[in-house]
């Protein structure tokens, strides 16, 4: 691993534990509990007891998101690929995004990456970035992009400050 990727991953792992350390978060996702894909180190911070293995059900995900969110807890929704979080875009986009004007403000995390293509390619449906096209569907959820290792902790921390939702696109051939 290169200094800047190992600096990427620890700077996700930095940012995962301080979400864990509020009792008000939940992680939620594929592979939160069991190492099956790049994302999981970045949780070994995060206490199991606050995570929620979900079944591949990327549409269930996000509306069960958005209603722990409206009980008050912030949840981490997470999408180890974008081509996962398309099957989510009706939650997403129908709903998370329109709660605010109702009046309701499901303040929910979304962490999704960009897949790597190297050192082995896996083809498009998991390398895609969808960043461009949620950021015209979205008009009150923020896309941020985390180009480099600096950008991390402080878009995380300003996630958890924040009284919205937002989409946190992370680069998979950074760490």
């Amino acid at each position: 691993m290169s200094e800047q990727a190992s600096l990427y991953a620890s700077e996700l792992t930095r940012s995962m534990t301080m979400l864990g350390e509020d009792p008000r978060t939940v992680f939620v996702g594929q592979g939160v509990r069991y190492d099956c894909h790049r994302m999981y180190p970045t949780l070994e911070g995060v206490p199991m007891e606050k995570r929620i293995e979900m079944p591949v059900a990327e549409d269930f995900q996000m509306g069960f998101c958005t209603g722990l969110a409206l009980t008050g807890k912030i949840p981490i929704s997470i999408y180890p690929r974008w081509d996962f979080l398309l099957l989510a875009a009706n939650q997403l986009v129908n709903h998370l995004d329109k709660c605010s004007l109702w009046g309701w403000n499901p303040k929910v995390i979304i962490r999704v990456a960009v897949g790597s293509t190297h050192p082995v390619n896996p083809g498009p449906q998991h390398s895609q970035d969808h960043s461009d096209a949620f950021s015209l569907m979205l008009k009150h959820i923020p896309v941020i992009r985390l180009a480099s290792a600096e950008d991390i902790y402080p878009a995380y921390s300003f996630a958890l400050r924040a009284s919205h939702p937002m989409l946190i696109v992370e680069k998979m051939e950074c760490y």
